[in-house]
């Protein structure tokens, strides 16, 4: 999980570096077909395609245009945010899976879980600034959408690993990014420079290997151990702001990353033990 959370932070400086030179969806174009041939080789590695036509593709859709949105929501945030502040507001989004999952997957949450999601939610408020002009501003809750996105996509992805593999899962995703954004991307297409192919090259092998660490980090490892280890990103994020961009998180930053990092673990530590007491 810690190596799959350095790759993600790799693969976001990356995104960040594009955003600023390129439209927001055009970032997510490159995002999803840079890594295509690396995926495409992994799955040919693993067997082949054969069966990946028979998917759950009302899912599969959903999901496809769920990551369009957070890809691109995301790009957009990391254009005027540092790296760290991204990540703090992004951070809400195991609050928010947990909180979609009663009416969506009808799970129980008791009143000590509604209360962590509740400060969570505190914790970004925190994060977007307490005080002054840019309380909330459009870059947050660009980050905030993303997160959104990502919790919903979470959980139709646990009911579509029910029926699809992980193979399967991975690649239509793709996809369906690609060829769901390059439509909207190519009235504002912006040429390519020469000098951004390096940076496209670190997006798609940092995307692709961060993927295949955080699959397996969950086949192997249980969940509330492996989850927390997510929250190293801040870490990276951090030193990778100081030393690409001279800048370095604010109080507030801190203090919000601290709320939502602490009522993220609380949450997914006390899912584990719900589960130890339903299933021994």
């Amino acid at each position: 999980m810690i190596a799959a959370v350095a790759m993600f932070s790799i693969m976001d400086t990356a995104m960040k570096l594009l955003a600023a030179r390129y439209p927001a969806m055009q970032v997510t174009v490159l995002r999803a077909f840079s890594s295509m041939p690396l995926v495409c080789s992994y799955i040919a590695w693993r067997g082949g395609f054969r069966g990946m036509l028979d998917v759950n593709w009302p899912l599969q859709l959903l999901r496809g245009a769920l990551g369009i949105a957070m890809l691109t929501m995301f790009a957009y945030g990391l254009k005027s945010l540092p790296l760290s502040e991204a990540y703090a507001v992004f951070f809400i989004a195991p609050a928010l899976i947990a909180a979609l999952s009663v009416f969506i997957l009808k799970e129980r949450v008791d009143g000590m879980q509604w209360l962590a999601i509740g400060v969570a939610l505190a914790g970004v408020l925190v994060v977007l600034r307490p005080e002054g002009t840019s309380f909330i501003s459009l870059a947050g809750l660009a980050v905030l959408g993303a997160a959104t996105c990502y919790a919903v996509s979470a959980i139709a992805s646990r009911i579509l690993s029910r029926t699809d593999s992980n193979q399967q899962i991975m690649f239509w995703l793709l996809v369906m990014i690609g060829g769901g954004a390059l439509p909207l991307a190519w009235p504002g297409w912006v040429a390519l420079r020469w000098d951004d192919w390096p940076v496209i090259a670190t997006l798609a092998l940092s995307g692709f290997f961060g993927q295949l660490a955080i699959t397996k980090a969950f086949s192997i490892g249980k969940a509330s151990i492996v989850a927390p280890f997510e929250y190293t990103a801040l870490a990276w994020s951090v030193a990778i702001d100081w030393a690409l961009w001279n800048t370095l998180p604010d109080r507030w930053t801190l203090s919000g990353a601290a709320i939502i990092i602490g009522s993220g673990i609380y949450l997914v530590r006390r899912e584990a033990v719900h589960k130890e007491a339903e299933h021994p």
